[in-house]
């Protein structure tokens, strides 16, 4: 023990050490090209991902407006037969769906979702709902919604 240390009391000793040096910040910046390149490969994913999600909402978005006109008009038969037309123009080409009527256009709607709810089901009465007044029943609705929300669009 040295001769300067002696008859010092417990914290006058706590004094005279020296105190443990602070290390250098550890950076958080990549330190190797892989790294980056993984990062840049993440960003590249996470903005495709974004990119693609905005074009489907983007490319759907006249679904959620017919399912929102569908709803307002749930009873009218002949409204229902205007939003299928406008939602069918809006997803196919004008010159594959505008001139279609009767059981050309039911069978048209029922090849673009796999089902037969418009030729052999309560959709029969889209062919005729503009020229006359019917009763409307909430089958036809159904259909209607099934048929927006499913159809296989052919958008490009």
């Amino acid at each position: 023990m040295k001769e300067n240390w002696k008859g010092l009391t417990l914290p006058e000793l706590f004094e005279l050490l020296e105190p443990v040096p602070v290390p250098q910040p550890v950076s958080m910046a990549p330190q190797t090209a892989g790294w980056i390149l993984l990062g840049l490969l993440l960003l590249a994913i996470v903005l495709a991902s974004v990119w693609m999600a905005i074009r489907h909402r983007r490319k759907n978005a006249y679904r959620k407006q017919a399912l929102r006109e569908l709803e307002t008009f749930s009873n009218d038969a002949a409204r229902i037969a205007e939003i299928v037309r406008r939602t069918a123009l809006t997803a196919y080409p004008r010159t594959e769906v505008a001139s279609l009527h009767g059981a050309d256009w039911l069978a048209f709607l029922d090849r673009s979702y796999n089902g037969s709810g418009f030729s052999a089901g309560p959709g029969r009465q889209i062919a005729h709902a503009p020229y006359k007044q019917q009763d409307t029943s909430s089958d036809l609705y159904d259909v209607a919604r099934t048929w927006i929300s499913t159809h296989q669009a052919n958008l490009s």
